[in-house]
């Protein structure tokens, strides 16, 4: 049997108090402070193939409250998730926020503008996610869990390209085959951990964070999967437009792009962020 790979390698586990929450946090690196956020149903493990490839970087990548090791909050909101995040963050940082983790960085953002320098939106949910249907896919979705399902068996999954295809392909991934062993366990093994899924999927669901885009002070880059058939890039392209925002659409990418086109993504945040 193949060892499972080691996650976020080099980076020491902390833990946080906040808000009733406690919150496990990955750090290390030396260099200007950037804080990774993942997306609903995700982890910190999220961005094992991303981590290493930001050379230069002092990371900060926590569990958002219910999710890996982090415990929920009692009453799940996304400006809760944001307010979590100030236990964590004690100077002004950049920011990637991925998928649900793009609203909680939008909220950070418009609360406490003094702490977030710039800010990449990553596949960002928050616009398509706040219609009705969405709840209900989201809360269905939390309800089955069906990534703790698939995390059971994920040495499985990631040794074989037909279980890789059925898990990532219909949804997540434009091309399952690119997916490293690494980056398979880092989006599985967080749900097997996850202690409330459905309260962070119906916050999500909640929050509309285009009522306060106006509040966004700070400079922000949209990246997105071009095949991302989980969150359209027609939400990409009104999160540009709205907030006045260059928009960088990765070809032949789905969702997962931390994961899919790591490399990708890594040169568009260093470029961003060193643009000062």
């Amino acid at each position: 049997m193949t060892a499972a790979p080691i996650l976020l390698e080099g980076l020491e586990k902390r833990w946080y108090q906040r808000r009733g929450a406690r919150i496990r946090c990955f750090e290390g690196g030396v260099g200007p402070p950037l804080l990774l956020l993942h997306g609903f149903g995700g982890a910190a493990w999220n961005f094992s193939e991303l981590a290493p490839l930001l050379a230069g970087r002092r990371l900060i990548i926590p569990d958002l409250p219910g999710h890996g090791g982090s415990s929920p909050l009692p009453a799940p909101s996304v400006a809760g998730f944001a307010d979590v995040l100030t236990a964590i963050v004690e100077e002004p940082v950049d920011v990637v926020g991925h998928s649900m983790g793009g609203v909680v960085a939008l909220r950070l953002a418009e609360r406490y503008p003094l702490l977030v320098r710039r800010l990449v939106l990553a596949a960002a949910a928050g616009i398509s996610s706040s219609t009705r249907l969405a709840e209900i896919t989201i809360a269905l979705a939390g309800l089955v869990q069906p990534g703790r399902i698939a995390g059971r068996r994920v040495g499985g999954v990631a040794r074989s390209r037909l279980l890789r295809k059925l898990v990532f392909g219909s949804f997540e991934v434009s091309n399952p085959a690119v997916l490293t062993e690494r980056a398979v366990h880092g989006f599985l093994r967080g749900p097997t951990m996850h202690t409330d899924a459905i309260g962070a999927g119906l916050a999500l669901a909640a929050d509309d964070p285009r009522i306060d885009l106006d509040r966004v002070r700070c400079p922000v880059l949209v990246l997105w999967g071009a095949r991302d058939r989980q969150v359209p890039l027609a939400d990409g392209f009104e999160y540009a437009r709205r907030l006045r925002a260059p928009l960088r659409v990765i070809a032949d990418c789905g969702h997962l792009l931390i994961g899919e086109r790591p490399e990708v993504c890594a040169r568009a945040v260093l470029a961003f962020t060193d643009s000062r």
